[in-house]
């Protein structure tokens, strides 16, 4: 009699679980990208228009890249590389050595865009591709980074302002600063909460205002993945929540993710593997999908 009550009301909470449980990513889709070029590899950064098919991608060595993604029902099939550009330094030279390694990608309004870089961590935005960047000053906190996990993730929110996250805290256990460009500088505006053993690789405000923050877990057997999301209100992160956590080596280093809305009314994830220039790893575009908005729910 006690177990049967028990299993009774184990399947009673399983039933209304749906009810509260937080929206859960969905796989629709992996597609391997390559192109026979000895400069094509290491893409870190990736982001999407608004219609879920023209891309910008960074690379590690200094490449943006210029394309679109064909859907064959609903699910990638075909990418079409149209243009490839080395990044500059300001002085109108292409960018070389350690200077190259780009991160992160955010498109603006205007359709600028900026790049955050390691290695030599700094953000340049750019007035269209080919064009030198004007570089952004440093945040003192900069200077403090390590060398190789630096401003890995870079957004610009509803205001338009940048928002950059490094993959590495100042402590080994301690929260995340996300720091906000804004008046002619950087500030931390919250902090984001550790989880585990993830670091933070790429950041985008989705179709619904909240912030999606794609985190890594490197071990010597492959990669794990997650992203999580918040509400940012009065400049505070709330109501977290986790939408994907992948085990390892279900896809390579995945460290690119841009957010949209699909024309199901579904928020979308595009995320991008980088391959660091190895056989042994793949160049990887992965789709997921969540759950359609509710209706008059903001977009953009």
């Amino acid at each position: 009699m006690h177990r049967r009550l028990a299993v009774a009301l184990i399947l009673s909470c399983l039933s209304f679980a749906p009810a509260w449980a937080e929206p859960k990513a969905e796989l629709i889709g992996t597609y391997r990208w390559e192109v026979e070029a000895k400069w094509f590899g290491g893409i870190s950064g990736l982001e999407l228009a608004s219609d879920g098919r023209r891309f910008y991608a960074v690379s590690d060595r200094g490449s943006l890249l210029l394309g679109e993604f064909e859907r064959d029902d609903d699910v990638l099939n075909s990418v079409h590389l149209l243009a490839r550009v080395r990044l500059k330094q300001s002085k109108n030279d292409p960018l070389t050595g350690r200077f190259r390694d780009a991160e992160g990608i955010a498109l603006r309004d205007d359709g600028s865009f900026c790049i955050s870089f390691e290695h030599t961590h700094r953000t340049g935005c750019y007035a269209f591709a080919g064009a030198p960047p004007v570089i952004l000053p440093e945040h003192p906190d900069f200077k403090r980074l390590h060398e190789n996990s630096t401003l890995e993730a870079l957004a610009v929110d509803g205001q338009n302002r940048l928002l950059t996250i490094p993959e590495n805290a100042p402590t080994p256990t301690g929260p995340f600063p996300a720091y906000r460009w804004e008046n002619g500088a950087w500030s931390v505006v919250f902090h984001l909460p550790r989880e585990g053993s993830f670091l933070p690789v790429g950041a985008d405000f989705g179709p619904d205002g909240r912030l999606y923050l794609l985190e890594r877990d490197a071990a010597g057997i492959g990669f794990r993945t997650q992203i999580r999301s918040w509400k940012i209100r009065t400049d505070q992160p709330q109501d977290e929540q986790t939408h994907l956590e992948t085990f390892y080596l279900v896809h390579g280093n995945l460290e690119g993710l841009s957010v949209w809305q699909d024309e199901r009314g579904r928020v979308r994830f595009t995320l991008v593997a980088d391959n660091n220039f190895m056989d042994l790893l793949r160049t990887e575009i992965v789709e997921y999908a969540m759950p359609a908005l509710a209706k008059g729910r903001a977009t953009h």
